[in-house]
């Protein structure tokens, strides 16, 4: 295809406006970026579409267009949507390279555009898949019920005799045209997926699992559907980004072929878009009830938003549900001036993909799911659907407020700094610590059912279990230099209690990035001990505090082999029992007594008093 076609294509309406002795030039795919380098992703001969989020300024024009020459691409064509005009210097810096430059009116959507290419180019090149190409290009215009990935699949298996799965990052079935996939094995597509992704290896990636040979072929988010600037690498879409598994060896493939299926991804993704617009909107709901609660507005106007979003996000349940704060960060090594670099956005799709991937199977969540972002964090609402209780029977007893967990005050806000979940409902999720935060307005444990009919909470989300599923999935796309910690709220039953559900969620999340490993989440029953203060200690503070108590065992136990420090963790394990802490350590009671006299003698402490005690605790909980 040449593109001189598309330019005569009146369907399309597109504008010359450079570069008209380049029209010869031949046209192998469509790609859709708002990158301003997207290099990683090009390979020579396509048609690149931009909405120009990625130009903040008139020199950003010129590196951009040298990429894309360099990349070896047919021809750039810009939306006027964003702008209303395609700028200037754009046009110079095409000229200058002689890449040809066309305008796309604000009315013609890049969908259109690449389906229109992706049906020609497929016609041109084979005639295997242009039915294909062509059948689906019609039920996607048909609407929703064209059937969406699932259909194009099942063409892809009846006409080309291939088997293909959509998958999410997590590993999570989206389509699937040749049966259900295990889930072990769609896990470890999706994880291999990732390593060669952060690999930076081209696609598509040829591995065996389970002594089968499948190619991965990735499906890269619509870069309209982007927020201006904000992807800059594949770090930032890694934990997001579809992938197409398709159950053969490419590297057996002719040309043709694997072009065919770079055009099926690019249909998938242009479906996938379409699917976002549900996200979108609840996105925006949560994003507004969240600026409510970190403003401290009034729990009416919080409770007016909660109302309109719980239809969305629990369709057809009459009761207002309970609610649980989820709360994320996603963050990547030291960039070169020694900063780490926080991805808000980012990590809302990450959240959004591993709480969709906890549901249990055969269930979607994904349509229940609202995730907003607020300094360089991700915060999901996620609703707790209320189970009916008969009218004569009792619901569950309110909890009395008492504890650190309880918030009150005359109608007030809820505090702002919540200890853990005070009481004890049935029916949330079951491990230690499970129940429920008071609500402020002096009404703890109010609405948890006091009366018959009114309901009770249904299963929460448990930290430990959230992340069982995705940790080894998520850990290959995070690699060596990324790391995702969440915090888990205990679940609360009105808008009073959201503002210290966030704060709860974020001091869990500061507990979990205080553990080791990529993966790492925590949650609100682990915030009654000593373990919620140690993250908020600074790091001078705590460098300086076990070196005081510990660098003297540790340099006399290098020097002489003592084994001091063993013989300390052991003593304080024991509640200073000795005999306890000698058969231990198989040792005779007067070495062990001779070990701590020592320990004592280095340290100046004294290991009877609870006081040195309680240091020589922290400070090995802090090493």
């Amino acid at each position: 295809m040449r593109l001189r076609a598309l330019l005569e294509t009146d369907a399309l309406g597109l504008r010359l406006l450079g570069g008209a002795g380049e029209l010869d030039r031949g046209v192998r795919g469509v790609m859709t970026t708002d990158l301003r380098d997207p290099s990683r992703y090009l390979s020579g001969g396509e048609l690149v579409l931009t909405g120009l989020a990625w130009r903040h300024s008139a020199e950003d024009s010129e590196p951009f267009v040298r990429i894309l020459n360099a990349a070896g691409v047919a021809g750039l064509a810009a939306g006027e949507a964003e702008l209303g005009h395609i700028p200037e210097d754009l046009v110079t810096a095409c000229v200058r390279h002689r890449l040809p430059l066309f305008a796309v009116r604000e009315d013609v959507a890049f969908a259109t555009i690449t389906e229109h290419v992706v049906r020609q180019v497929s016609g041109e090149r084979a005639g295997d898949l242009a039915a294909v190409v062509d059948r689906h290009r019609r039920l996607m215009t048909s609407g929703p019920a064209g059937g969406g990935p699932e259909v194009v699949l099942d063409l892809l298996t009846s006409d080309l005799d291939l088997r293909a799965w959509v998958l999410t990052p997590t590993g999570r079935q989206i389509a699937g045209g040749g049966g259900r996939l295990p889930a072990s094995r769609a896990a470890a597509l999706a994880t291999e997926h990732l390593a060669a992704t952060r690999s930076g290896r081209r696609s598509p990636f040829r591995v065996t699992v389970a002594g089968t040979a499948y190619s991965l072929f990735p499906i890269h988010e619509p870069g309209r559907g982007t927020a201006p600037g904000a992807v800059r690498d594949v770090r930032e879409t890694v934990l997001s980004d579809w992938l197409l598994a398709v159950e053969a060896d490419a590297g057996e493939w002719p040309a043709a072929r694997l072009d065919l299926l770079q055009g099926v991804t690019q249909l998938i993704s242009v479906e996938r878009d379409r699917r976002d617009a549900s996200r979108t909107v609840r996105r925006r709901l949560a994003q507004e009830v969240v600026d409510l609660v970190q403003e401290g507005a009034p729990p009416a106007d919080i409770a007016a938003r909660l109302r309109v979003a719980a239809p969305v996000l629990l369709p057809g349940v009459g009761a207002a549900p309970h609610w649980q704060v989820v709360v994320a960060r996603l963050e990547w090594s030291a960039d070169g001036a020694g900063r780490a670099t926080t991805v808000g956005p980012a990590a809302r799709a990450a959240l959004e993909e591993v709480l969709a991937a906890h549901a249990a199977p055969g269930t979607d969540l994904s349509d229940r799911i609202a995730v907003a972002h607020a300094d360089g964090e991700a915060i999901a609402l996620v609703p707790v659907a209320l189970e009916a209780t008969p009218a004569d029977e009792p619901g569950p007893e309110a909890t009395d407020g008492a504890g650190a967990g309880a918030r009150s005050g005359a109608g007030g806000a809820a505090g702002t700094d919540p200890g853990p979940a005070a009481g004890n409902v049935p029916g949330l999720h079951p491990g230690p610590g499970a129940g429920t935060a008071a609500d402020a307005g002096g009404q703890a444990g109010s609405g948890a059912g006091t009366g018959g009919g009114t309901g009770t909470p249904g299963q929460g989300l448990h930290a430990d279990a959230l992340l069982d599923a995705v940790r080894g999935t998520l850990s290959a796309g995070l690699a060596e230099d990324g790391r995702l910690t969440l915090g888990v709220s205990a679940v609360v039953h009105s808008a009073e209690g959201l503002r210290g559900a966030l704060e709860e969620a974020r001091h869990a999340r500061r507990v979990a990035a205080a553990r080791p490993g990529r993966v790492c989440a925590a949650g609100h029953h682990e915030l009654a001990s000593h373990v919620l203060l140690l993250p908020f200690v600074p790091d001078d503070v705590r460098r300086a505090f076990t070196a005081r108590l510990l660098d003297p065992l540790r340099e006399y136990d290098k020097r002489h082999r003592a084994e001091l420090i063993p013989t300390l963790e052991a003593f304080l394990d024991c509640d200073g029992s000795w005999t306890r802490c000698a058969a231990r350590l198989h040792l005779h009671v007067n070495t062990l007594r001779y070990r701590v006299g020592r320990i004592e003698q280095l340290t100046g402490r004294d290991l009877s008093r609870l006081e040195d005690k309680l240091d020589f605790f922290l400070a090995l909980r802090m090493s």
